[in-house]
């Protein structure tokens, strides 16, 4: 399975007036991580939306479990990964790690989208290329029908 290590550092504007890192940050972080999990298989986000004919890959759930908090100065790492495949949507799991110790653990899901028709307003889920889930390293149990 791929698996994508970003180092990054927490800067002071991350940070809330005690000098932790305000929440909102870490999603910032997580979507940035993602981009750098796709292009590590591969895929940059300008081909990959004409090549599939596809909108985007946008988050429609989101879960996080903070366990420790990041301060200012601190060096952590964030590691990702696609942990599910669907037909139209997956899972990406990051790990933020402060040193050895795992200080927050988020799941996003995301969905494979395309516009429909000529309404730039309205969008709906496509299959995800098997091709796509390959470059992934997937696990084909999860996904019998691709």
């Amino acid at each position: 399975m791929l698996t994508n290590r970003e180092t990054i550092r927490i800067e002071w504007g991350d940070c809330d007036p005690a000098g932790i890192t305000y929440f909102p940050r870490y999603f910032e972080y997580f979507d940035r991580c993602t981009r750098a999990l796709f292009e590590r298989a591969g895929f940059f986000k300008r081909d990959m939306l004409k090549k599939y004919s596809i909108a985007g890959i946008p988050v429609v759930d989101m879960k996080a479990q903070f366990m420790i908090p990041s301060r200012y100065g601190d060096d952590v790492v964030v590691e990702s990964s696609v942990s599910q495949w669907g037909d139209s949507s997956f899972v990406v799991r990051h790990r933020l790690m402060r040193g050895d110790a795992v200080a927050i653990e988020c799941f996003e899901t995301r969905v494979w989208v395309a516009q429909v028709g000529a309404d730039p307003l309205k969008f709906e889920g496509r299959s995800i290329p098997r091709e796509v889930k390959e470059k992934f390293g997937t696990m084909e149990a999860a996904d019998p029908q691709k």
